[in-house]
């Protein structure tokens, strides 16, 4: 059998929850719950996040229920007891999600969403909700530094062949369009999210053909319209002259050629050096496309150097997001039958309660701190960024476009002062707790301690 065809959303979790799950059952612990999902600190040299991944939980979350098929599982492995089986028949998910909109800019320790529900739907999320959300956070968050890097200059997703697994490819091509990528190769990726697709050719295209420059020519024959040359199989250098003979071809036929591809090399040296062959030739509007495991730190290096190129083709560093494959991710029970609830082991450290995050900026709209506190207090000012995905099982936020999530990344990346955004940044992003979470941590701290110190 395909095993696309087993995938089944509510057997997408960690046994323990499942054995969690029973054990509240068996006691009869159905109240309220709120679980908080965030990501503890940042990864070496970045001072911000991109979310993403929430269109795609609220569509699991939309349809959670226990197939037939998957009780029939669990029953077979002897671990559950009938009535708590007969319990997840009939199971459906009837809780509360508040989210922060895909696309947007947040920090460490705040929350990404927070999920109130009975504890036993809640619980049952935990490994869904973080496997959704950090790998498109991590890589929407992996492409913003790509787009920053760029300085303006258009950069592309090539990294399908070698993302971990084919969903990862076509995250990837969605994450990093929301975060400022011009589009992706992923042809699947361009069909379901309606992205641009791009594409040029390969090295063993152009080494099938007895020379290089009948590879050019058969190319550009087939594709006028849209012709991008590999000039580095043999001789960058040469290859740019061939590329030059077939731009002329291709103006005599009032067509043009679109752009050449370098892909190893010195890269800041053999741009410029093809950019004077191209501008000397009369061909000012060709542009240079580069490739070759490029990512923000490569990026930003080539710029230093001088690079001529105007757009990056970023793969397998972007899509497996080479330099923080992870996030210290973590979702968290703050809350349960209206006592707040904390961890206190060391390094893991949770903030109780349920909590908004408010943000505050200048007179120009520029972001200056974020202020995190608790729901039930009265808000600070700012502006609140946690809004209502579902109540009540149902969902609340109406599906939107990419291009209405990417333009509200690109309104967030405007107002995130410039240190911040920097490939190498230094600066931590400030973010305020408030005085009442701060009292009611204390608070609960004393009284856990008391309880739990023997």
């Amino acid at each position: 059998m395909n095993p696309w065809e087993q995938l089944a959303p509510e057997l997408l979790t960690d046994l323990y929850e499942l054995t969690m799950a029973a054990s509240y059952f068996r006691e009869s612990m159905f109240q309220e719950a709120t679980f908080s999902l965030f990501i503890r600190d940042y990864p070496p040299h970045r001072s911000y996040f991109v979310a993403a991944g929430l269109e795609h939980l609220l569509e699991l979350l939309r349809g959670y229920r226990f197939r037939e098929d998957s009780i029939d599982y669990l029953r077979q492995t002897g671990r559950f007891s009938s009535a708590f089986l007969d319990y997840l028949s009939t199971f459906e998910f009837t809780g509360s999600v508040r989210a922060l909109p895909e696309g947007r800019i947040f920090f460490a320790d705040e929350p990404i969403l927070e999920i109130t529900a009975p504890l036993i739907e809640g619980q049952l999320l935990e490994t869904l909700v973080i496997n959704v959300i950090q790998l498109e956070t991590l890589l929407a968050s992996k492409a913003a530094r790509c787009v920053e890097a760029a300085r303006g200059r258009g950069v592309i997703d090539f990294g399908l062949r070698r993302t971990h697994g084919i969903d990862a490819g076509l995250k990837a091509a969605r994450a990093s369009y929301l975060a400022g990528f011009l589009g992706t190769s992923n042809v699947l990726a361009g069909r379901l999210y309606s992205l641009p697709v791009f594409g040029t050719m390969a090295h063993s295209y152009v080494t099938s053909f007895p020379t290089e420059m009948e590879s050019f020519n058969a190319y550009a024959a087939c594709f006028p319209e849209n012709t991008v040359l590999l000039i580095d199989t043999y001789d960058t250098l040469s290859g740019a002259r061939k590329a030059v003979a077939i731009a002329r071809r291709l103006a005599a036929q009032g067509k043009s050629l679109i752009g050449v591809r370098l892909d190893s090399g010195d890269l800041a040296t053999l741009s410029r050096e093809v950019r004077a062959i191209l501008d000397g030739a009369g061909f000012p509007d060709v542009r240079i496309f580069a490739s070759g495991t490029l990512d923000e730190y490569q990026i930003e290096k080539l710029l230093e150097a001088g690079a001529a190129i105007d757009l990056f083709a970023v793969g397998t560093r972007m899509g497996v997001s080479a330099d923080a494959p992870y996030f210290d991710i973590a979702y968290k029970l703050v809350e349960y039958g209206g006592r707040p609830i904390l961890k206190l082991s060391p390094g893991k450290k949770t903030w109780v309660g349920k909590k908004q995050v408010y943000r505050f900026r200048d007179k120009d709209r520029a972001m200056v701190r974020d202020e995190l506190c608790l729901v039930s207090e009265p808000s600070p000012g700012g502006e609140p960024l946690l809004e209502p995905a579902m109540e009540k099982g149902v969902v609340v936020r109406p599906v939107e476009s990419l291009e209405t999530i990417r333009a509200r990344f690109n309104a967030d990346r405007s107002a995130l002062p410039l240190p911040y955004r920097a490939v190498r940044a230094g600066e931590r992003y400030p973010v305020q707790i408030s005085a009442s979470l701060e009292a009611l941590e204390e608070e609960t701290v004393k009284a856990v301690m008391a309880k739990e110190l023997v």
